[in-house]
């Protein structure tokens, strides 16, 4: 029996053919490329792909297939997936499904079997756009008529679809040392429980959270996660943390966080060519000097000057981290106040975790902070 004919059209009026995988129908979203050789549960999971279409560089997926301990969030949140050539079995004693199994299982949309070094390179030269994706039906003119009128990703708010509805604590383990204020735009499940491992206490709150809400919990800190769509877009969470920042509560910011930072600090968004996602990201600590390999899933970056400090309503402030690929900003700090953002994953559930160090960064911050007394709380 011969595979699924299936069809990807880029919004360019590129054509790549290949065979359905996963479910059988049609999507459409911006497409991305991904670079990281492992962790593709943890990348279908990521609520930060929210409204994109995934392609994986790496040509040979799924051979791990899928397991009940390494979902990022709830569900599969990528619109499409495209892989050049998928496993056939799944050869982890952890697996309890095929990745095929589950994306149809879940309603995700995908085609193998094509040339994902000729897609990879196009969308370097081109920038990522939107695309579609169907097996339903092969007809090109009319995907690429559908991909034409869908909204562009510049613009788009999917924070009301991957926040949490409803409050929720991540218990510390061990002894509760610190209570933080987590403000979930997208959060990945390893994220608390990285905060949880070093005594935090982790109040996970919905994207519509006020500063009201926040002081209700009495925190030593609050931290805003990462999560899909413009930071442009996002204008109650920088309201938010425009008050945080004012009260002078110790903030960490990861993603889109970091975006949120910058634009409470006054500083501008733009949506970078193809963007940085993977698990092999270089990034230098410009403030010790150390480079580290990072986890990364933006398309999205703050407008920040690389060198020497800049003016924000709160105190001086400075850009603490920059991609070594390009001089893309990828952290960003406070002098004056407890405040500090990176643009990567340090939490990078599937590796590496040299950036780990962030957490034990904010938790000296919220420590030194209570020492002088929570103003504001």
């Amino acid at each position: 029996m011969s595979a699924l004919a299936a069809v990807l059209v880029l919004e360019d009026g590129r054509v790549f053919r290949g065979e359905a995988y996963g479910a059988v129908g049609e999507t459409i979203g911006e497409i991305v490329f991904s670079t990281g050789m492992t962790g593709y549960q943890e990348t279908l999971t990521d609520p930060s792909y929210k409204g994109q279409i995934v392609a994986m560089t790496a040509p040979h997926i799924g051979n791990t297939g899928i397991n009940d301990e390494d979902f990022e969030s709830r569900r599969i949140w990528v619109d499409g997936y495209v892989v050049r050539d998928p496993a056939r079995v799944r050869s982890s004693w952890r697996a309890n499904a095929t990745l095929d199994e589950t994306l149809e299982a879940q309603g995700v949309v995908g085609i193998s079997g094509i040339d994902t070094r000729a897609l990879t390179r196009h969308l370097r030269e081109r920038g990522s756009m939107r695309a579609g994706i169907s097996s339903a039906s092969t007809d090109v003119d009319a995907l690429l008529a559908r991909v034409a009128a869908a909204p562009p990703m510049k613009g788009a708010s999917f924070l009301a679809d991957v926040t949490t509805p409803e409050a929720y604590i991540v218990p510390a383990v061990g002894d509760t040392r610190l209570r933080v204020a987590a403000i979930d735009l997208g959060i990945k499940g390893m994220t608390p429980r990285r905060m949880a491992e070093r005594g935090i206490e982790v109040h996970v709150l919905p994207a519509t959270a006020t500063f009201e809400d926040i002081v209700a919990i009495s925190p030593d800190g609050v931290f805003m996660s990462n999560g899909p769509g413009d930071p442009a877009t996002a204008d109650h969470a920088v309201d938010l943390l425009k008050q945080v920042l004012a009260a002078r509560i110790p903030y960490f910011g990861i993603c889109l966080g970091n975006q949120i930072f910058g634009r409470a600090l006054d500083r501008g968004t733009y949506k970078l060519v193809y963007g940085h996602r993977g698990i092999n990201q270089p990034v230098q600590d410009l403030t010790t000097g150390k480079v580290e390999i990072t986890a990364h899933n933006h398309g999205f970056a703050v407008d920040a000057p690389i060198e020497g400090t800049f003016d924000t309503p709160y105190g001086p402030g400075r850009v603490t981290h920059v991609g070594l690929n390009d001089q893309v900003v990828e952290g960003l700090a406070l002098l004056e106040q407890p405040a500090f953002s990176v643009q990567y994953h340090p939490e990078a559930a599937a590796g590496p975790h040299d950036a780990a160090y962030l957490f034990d960064r904010f938790v000296d911050l919220m420590t030194s902070s209570a020492s002088t007394g929570k103003a504001g709380v």
